[in-house]
């Protein structure tokens, strides 16, 4: 019988030598290139153990003579490729925590966890026994350069009895039940395996659990997909050296049982890519940000200030001549001439703009003046005499102030108004930038990037609203180096500046020009996503995306001249089909609603900005909300379209908020030779 070392470094040799020509471990990343190398290790080891361990070779000992130069390079090739599965496998696992989370939010809650259970128990347990395999492989290199105890044959021969077994424990039992969650043997009983769980699942909560885990459906069906795949080839690879060693230790020939396996292999990994791609075909590419659980201003949301807010004037100051003589709805367009003997309009900040839709509500109240120094509100509450309070009455830090209407002369009533004040001044972030973000990749500046956006982000910076780009260098078969990956420094200005032109460098959001497109811009086939940019069609801000070709297989983006700029312009004029507008209804501010936000636009609409409930939250507040959250896959990826959307819930003011649709892997996934 020959010692567990020697055993261990005939197989390394035969590794070593039919991995010569292996790539170094940044160039190849994908699964199915790493099931390749490892499927012609396998059958270069079994052609080199079936022709020299034979009747030439009588013991391992003297099989081994010979080849003292590959022995030497045994186990840090192994090392090698163990570092470069675990590497993969290291990205790949966040995804089945991911659908852990998910599991718990979606609907079939008791099904998706007993499956995912499985299928978790399944992986690891391979993961695990891959790591003893490795352990040994260190203890017996730790104990050859040292001249140590060699580890004991029986050990090995027990491992590799186990990991070939027929018991439910072992590795070819996992593979088989791996399998079976992913395609079912009885199809006919409706269920369609884990893929298939996961489309539907998704599919029936409308994307509202995905938004939580960084992936789009798509991705994170791919992402299992290969997941699963790097755990069966791992498993598979485990098998076959696991009969060289039996063999080797002269308990059976085995050639047999490794060549049956390697066809069910195949068939499996067959199968499994047909049900992926076809999951993968039916799934969404869009991905999404859920609302946090906390909020927290310039870091997940930004907002307008004092545009369209709730203002208190007495008619009297509404029109030149100071008379009362018409009612507060007369005054639906207005400014503020003057303020009447220094009453209540002396006490509160004047509306130095345009003033509109003003109203009645009765004629006495007590105001609730915001505390000194706030920028985004007038007034924490108002209570009127007839019991309407509009805003959350509490305590009210300056005091709350009287508010009387008065009569002139019996004939005229001098009411005082509650109003939209729409002021532009210091006070009032109300302005969105028109400067295109751009990869690095096609900028003029850095010809030679090949660089990609691999994510999207609103930023508010000088009170100017910006769209800010992340990048990423594009690696073969359509990869990211997530080691380059960064955001893209915006450009700030003020509106102030002298170089800066409304209109052309930035929109500014009045009660005429409030119109915000929400569209899905998709890059043509085989271009994919590489700037941004807003723009004003008309009295609408517009989104507008920029893609650039690219070659999968090599990476390499086009040159920078065949870069499309995609929008929608269709407009609410339009004589077929028009643009149609969203509308909000009694709106809160929106970081206080109790519950999370859920798609309620549709491509080829719009919203308009306006003012929050009077009776919520007297009008202070303009809604609706700018959502901060950065939209960006994770692992990251290449994307092929970018979008507007209105996320809320009936009676709250929501978010306007970004999309990302991720590259469409599926379409290169493929069963190939191995």
């Amino acid at each position: 019988m020959c010692s567990s070392s020697v055993v261990f470094l005939i197989l390394a040799a035969m590794f070593c030598e039919s991995n010569a020509g292996l790539k170094d471990i940044t160039e190849i990343t994908k699964v199915y290139d790493i099931g390749q190398e490892i499927f012609r290790v396998v059958t270069a080891s079994w052609v080199r153990i079936e022709t020299k361990h034979g009747k030439q070779y009588t013991t391992p000992q003297s099989f081994i003579q010979g080849s003292s130069y590959e022995t030497q390079m045994v186990l840090s090739r192994m090392e090698e490729i163990s570092r470069r599965t675990e590497s993969l496998e290291n990205s790949l696992k966040p995804s089945l925590s991911d659908i852990g989370r998910l599991s718990m939010e979606l609907p079939d809650r008791l099904r998706w966890q007993s499956k995912l259970d499985a299928l978790n128990a399944a992986i690891h347990q391979v993961m695990a026994a891959m790591e003893s395999m490795s352990t040994y492989s260190k203890a017996m290199d730790s104990s050859a350069a040292e001249g140590g105890v060699q580890l004991e044959a029986e050990t090995l021969v027990d491992f590799a009895s186990t990991v070939v077994s027929h018991g439910s424990d072992s590795i070819r039992s996992q593979l088989a039940k791996i399998h079976s969650l992913v395609i079912p043997r009885h199809k006919n009983f409706g269920d369609g395996g884990i893929f298939k769980l996961l489309l539907d699942a998704a599919k029936k909560d409308g994307g509202n659990g995905l938004c939580s885990i960084h992936q789009s459906p798509q991705q994170l069906i791919f992402n299992l997909y290969n997941l699963v795949t790097l755990t069966e080839i791992k498993g598979y690879a485990m098998m076959q050296f696991s009969w060289m060693l039996l063999k080797l230790y002269n308990k059976g020939n085995f050639t047999l049982e490794a060549e049956l396996m390697r066809e069910r292999v195949e068939a499996r990994m067959d199968e499994k890519i047909q049900a992926a791609r076809t999951a993968m075909g039916r799934a969404s590419q869009e991905l999404w940000v859920c609302d946090p659980s906390h909020h927290e201003e310039n870091e997940t949301f930004v907002q307008l200030t004092n545009v369209l807010q709730g203002h208190i004037e007495n008619e009297v100051d509404l029109n030149p001549k100071g008379t009362c003589r018409e009612s507060c709805g007369y005054y639906q367009y207005a400014r503020v001439h003057d303020c009447y003997k220094d009453q209540f309009c002396k006490k509160q900040p004047k509306c130095n703009g345009r003033i509109f839709d003003c109203r009645f509500i009765d004629s006495d109240a007590s105001v609730c003046l915001s505390k000194g120094g706030s920028t985004h509100r007038k007034y924490d509450w108002i209570e009127y005499e007839n019991g309407r309070t509009l805003g959350r009455k509490g305590t009210c830090e300056r005091g709350s102030t009287k508010v009387d209407s008065w009569w002139r002369w019996l004939f005229w009533h001098c009411s005082y108004c509650l109003c939209l004040c729409d002021e532009v001044g210091l006070k009032s972030d109300r302005y969105f930038s028109l400067h295109p973000s751009l990869a690095r990749g096609v900028e003029e500046s850095f010809p030679n990037s090949n660089r990609a956006v691999t994510g999207l982000r609103f930023v508010k910076v000088n009170r100017v609203i910006h769209l800010q780009v992340q990048d990423g260098e594009i690696l073969p078969g359509g990869l990211i180096n997530s080691s380059t990956v960064e955001w893209r420094p915006i450009k700030p200005f003020k509106v102030t500046d002298n170089n800066i032109r409304r209109d052309v460098d930035y929109h500014i959001i009045t009660w005429e020009q409030r119109a915000v497109d929400l569209d899905d811009l998709k890059a043509p086939e085989g271009s994919i996503l590489t700037g941004v940019q807003l723009r004003r069609i008309g009295a609408h801000l517009n989104l507008e995306i920029l893609t650039t070709p690219f070659n999968f297989t090599t990476g390499k983006l086009a040159h920078r001249a065949t870069s499309e700029w995609i929008s929608n312009d269709n407009t609410p004029a339009a004589v077929t089909e028009p643009r149609k507008e969203i509308r909000m209804y009694s709106p809160d501010v929106p970081t206080k609603c109790p519950t999370r936000s859920s798609v309620v636009s549709n491509h080829d609409q719009y919203i308009r900005f306006t003012h929050s409930d009077i009776d919520r939250d007297v009008a202070q507040t303009t809604v609706p909300f700018i959502d901060a959250q950065p939209v960006v896959p994770d692992p990251h990826s290449l994307l092929t379209g970018a979008g507007l959307f209105y996320k809320g819930k009936r009676n709250c003011g929501g978010f306007i908020s970004l999309k990302v649709m991720t590259y469409d892997y599926s379409k290169h996934l493929h069963m190939r030779d191995l």
